[in-house]
């Protein structure tokens, strides 16, 4: 099996990419691409979510403890070969042409696939890409709650050789520091856009 590492870096694997809400991109899958159905769902304000999700430093993390910063938020898994890399990529290079402005944000990575994102695996993800990720991950129960109130899908997926992968909603959510939805850097907008989204986020 090839590593985690090698799969950031591009060396193979499937396109794990799902979007279902809000115009996120594309449902995909090993076997190619179908549209999901669409829907008007926005995610609730972080004051009015109530999940309760475990961080790569094993601390206990809920969505109060956002409110007072602004946030951004993102859905993936550590073994995504291609979306969650490239995300997480862009949040790095984003982060960095914020400059010190980038402080003022909390920037977090939510696990969808509980079997295998322990806080240690998620820590050394996350790692990877800039220390100020966070990265959250759960049970099954815990990351189903959390996924319903940020209004994202996601699936497992089998693949051929025994392992899965998973489907997932791909886009980057904003939320201003009262808690409220801004909106959504999309995977497959034009990066030009991304940081002035932030920044109105950080005015």
């Amino acid at each position: 099996m090839p590593t985690r590492r090698q799969l950031i870096l591009g060396t193979g694997g499937i396109l794990a990419l799902a979007a279902g809400t809000l115009a996120l991109g594309a449902w995909r899958s090993r076997s190619g691409v179908a549209p999901a159905p669409p829907s008007a769902d926005l995610p609730l304000p972080l004051t009015a979510m109530s999940w309760q999700l475990t961080s790569h430093l094993s601390a206990r993390v809920g969505p109060g403890d956002w409110v007072g910063r602004p946030a951004l938020v993102f859905f993936g898994f550590t073994w995504c070969p291609d979306v969650c890399p490239t995300t997480l990529m862009n949040i790095a290079g984003w982060l960095e042409e914020l400059g010190s402005e980038a402080d003022k944000l909390t920037i977090a990575l939510i696990s969808v696939d509980s079997e295998r994102d322990t806080p240690e695996v998620m820590s050394e993800y996350v790692a990877m890409f800039d220390p100020r990720i966070l990265g959250l991950t759960g049970s099954p129960e815990e990351i189903a709650l959390t996924a319903a109130e940020f209004r994202i899908r996601y699936e497992k997926v089998p693949r051929d050789d025994g392992d899965y992968t998973m489907n997932h909603t791909a886009g980057v959510f904003l939320f201003y520091p009262d808690g409220r939805f801004a909106s959504i850097i999309d995977f497959h907008e034009d990066p030009q856009f991304a940081v002035p989204k932030i920044k109105r986020i950080l005015a």
